[in-house]
């Protein structure tokens, strides 16, 4: 891995319980990413406050998803479908990915990650792919998930790139952008029309459906505003455990869901891809923060 390192903008190290990390940085902004699970953990533009939140008790150890950042969540959104044993949200989060290749131009400094089928893969989910990861570390942070269907027949995948804003108080923030857009209430059930901003005022577990457009967070106790903008996905996935439920998750400490919210752009429920063999589609975040 390390015959890819670029002096002073991309470096392979040993990161926390002696799992690869590379760090990249640029003049204008730094960002480190975790090679188990294509994990982007930070991003903060230069001189300016993290835009991703980790938790503090997060776990680093092979073959642990770490809670927070931007997990890659694939082949499946959530439970599997059929099987409730396997794993939540897919495999890839898990997974030692491949480093495929770094580069820096000007003030924007990349990595491409990489992870193919494998034994372990197929016994999961019987489909041959290939999946690349980009990272871009800049002005914003640009991250594209993109899946080939490098088999003969074809293939039906979700996913998800899982958004961990860390933000002042989850209480005062409001998220614009999904104003009318209809969404299912994974908490209180059913289906709801969205009216007005986006507010957290306990657990929220909501996947809003047929929305392209990005969303903002508006922070006040931070006083910035971070956007998030997406492609090739119209599912948004709005999540922030709530306090109660927050004491229930091991690898978050009890108050930290105050200082975070998910939104995320997805391709679950009944926004799957469909490949034919040979295929390729792209999903896309870009991260930005103003103030």
């Amino acid at each position: 891995m390390r015959r890819h390192e670029i002096p002073d903008r991309a470096q392979v190290v040993d990161g926390p319980g002696g799992l690869p990390h590379l760090l990249l940085s640029s003049p204008a902004a730094s960002a480190e990413v975790a090679l188990q699970g294509g994990q982007v953990l930070r991003y903060a533009r230069a001189g300016g406050c993290p835009a991703l939140w980790v938790s503090r008790a997060a776990v680093y150890a092979p073959g642990k998803a770490v809670r927070g950042g931007v997990p890659v969540c694939w082949p499946w959104f959530g439970p599997h479908p059929s099987d409730p044993a396997k794993p939540q949200h897919g495999f890839a989060r898990t997974m030692l990915w491949e480093l495929r290749a770094i580069g820096a131009e000007g003030d924007l400094t990349w990595a491409r990650l990489g992870l193919r089928d494998d034994e372990a893969t197929r016994a999961l989910w019987p489909h041959a792919f290939d999946l690349e990861l980009t990272v871009r570390a800049g002005e914003q942070l640009d991250i594209a998930l993109t899946t080939r269907n490098t088999g003969d027949a074809p293939l039906t995948y979700g996913g998800a790139l899982h958004s961990y804003l860390a933000v002042g108080d989850v209480a005062q923030i409001m998220i614009d952008g999904l104003d009318g857009a209809r969404y299912h209430d994974k908490v209180g059930g059913g289906e709801h029309a969205q009216a007005g901003p986006v507010t957290i005022s306990g657990e929220v577990d909501r996947v809003y459906h047929g929305t392209t457009a990005a969303c903002a967070v508006r922070d006040p106790a931070l006083g910035r505003r971070v956007t998030v903008a997406k492609a090739g996905s119209r599912t948004t996935v709005i999540w922030n455990p709530g306090p109660e439920k927050a004491r229930q998750i091991a690898d978050m400490a009890g108050d930290e869901y105050a200082g975070m919210v998910c939104v995320e752009a997805a391709n679950a429920a009944d926004d799957t891809v469909t490949l034919a063999p040979g295929a390729a589609h792209t999903l896309r975040t870009v991260l930005g923060a103003e103030g």
